[in-house]
């Protein structure tokens, strides 16, 4: 067979394979504004080599992030979500990545020639990478790191780098969250040992990066203190500490910001296991109208009439409520 007589035939082939795949992925519809739907809140652990319950490979957080972007999300700070902030195109739904226990596939440097630079394969790299590749879709996540914690959980790992890696979180638009010193069940500890579990976790992280306020806590497997108070606020040895959020290890999606179900002090999250993501993906898919949806103007909430009685009292925010039938 000729060359040219095998290109003929070929290219049919690769044709009709393209058609197919657009009929497999067909094309997502304009999601109606709708500003009191839910948001997820996804939780990761280990970026690491094999797949585990508490491990997502380097090659699956890539396949994540395609997921969401074609499915119409983008990433947001959870500090913009708590202060009901939303910068987003019409009709994109935001999405939190969170971060916990500060592992070394999270973050990780590599000497490459004699240069210093961030790894491909950890989270941060392939953040930053699929951001390059797609600006449209965001980066930033929130890092609940464990500063008291034994290697390789202390502050993701390579002692030599604690410094520069948290500085480098925070000038790039990340967020660094309290998740205690070493990982502490705070249900099983008095008042005395949860508040210097998170004042000391706090005053580690702000000699490395002064001045940086810790806005959230994620309590370690979920537990909470004795007292919500101790969590939420407190002083130890000359350090205050203050968390407008805590967060849990999970629940589901969370409420918008704009909702009377809202609680900060409980909000719920989404462990990233395969079946986990996927049932949500499938979820909202099925119910767009459970989604939280942009109208694309920060200075406005809207929502659908039928569901006004469901939007909180916006006191002291500076926002237009439309209501769309």
């Amino acid at each position: 067979m000729s060359r040219s007589t095998a290109a003929r035939l070929i290219r049919p082939a690769v044709c009709l394979a393209a058609a197919l795949a657009l009929l497999q992925t067909p094309a997502r519809a304009q999601l109606s504004a709708n500003e009191l739907g839910k948001i997820m809140i996804l939780e990761y652990h280990q970026i690491a080599e094999p797949e585990a319950r508490w491990a997502r490979t380097p090659a699956n957080l890539r396949r994540d992030l395609e997921r969401l972007r074609e499915r119409g999300y983008r990433l947001v700070g959870l500090n913009d979500v708590l202060d009901g902030r939303f910068s987003l195109p019409a009709g994109t739904s935001p999405v939190v990545l969170t971060f916990d226990d500060s592992s070394p596939g999270q973050f990780r440097y590599v000497d490459k020639n004699g240069r210093l630079e961030i790894d491909p394969d950890c989270a941060v790299g392939i953040l930053e990478a699929f951001a390059r590749a797609h600006p449209e879709f965001g980066v930033t996540a929130t890092f609940y790191v464990l500063p008291g914690a034994a290697q390789p959980h202390r502050l993701f790992g390579q002692p030599e780098h604690e410094g520069r890696k948290l500085q480098y979180l925070v000038s790039r638009g990340f967020e660094i969250g309290n998740h205690t010193l070493w990982h502490a069940n705070l249900s099983k500890y008095p008042e005395a040992v949860v508040r210097k579990q998170l004042a000391h976790a706090q005053q580690w992280i702000q000699r490395l990066v002064p001045g940086y306020r810790l806005r959230t806590l994620a309590l370690p497997m979920g537990a909470y203190p004795k007292e919500l108070e101790w969590a939420i606020r407190g002083s130890v040895d000359g350090v205050s500490y203050h968390h407008d959020a805590l967060l849990q290890v999970a629940g589901g999606a969370a409420p918008s910001p704009f909702s009377r179900r809202f609680d900060p002090y409980r909000l719920p999250r989404i462990q990233v296991v395969e079946s986990e993501l996927a049932y949500w993906l499938r979820y909202f898919e099925q119910r767009p109208e459970e989604r939280f949806a942009s109208d694309g103007d920060p200075a406005t909430v809207t929502i659908p009439r039928a569901r006004r009685a469901e939007l909180r009292e916006l006191g002291g925010r500076n926002l237009r409520i439309i209501q769309r039938d």
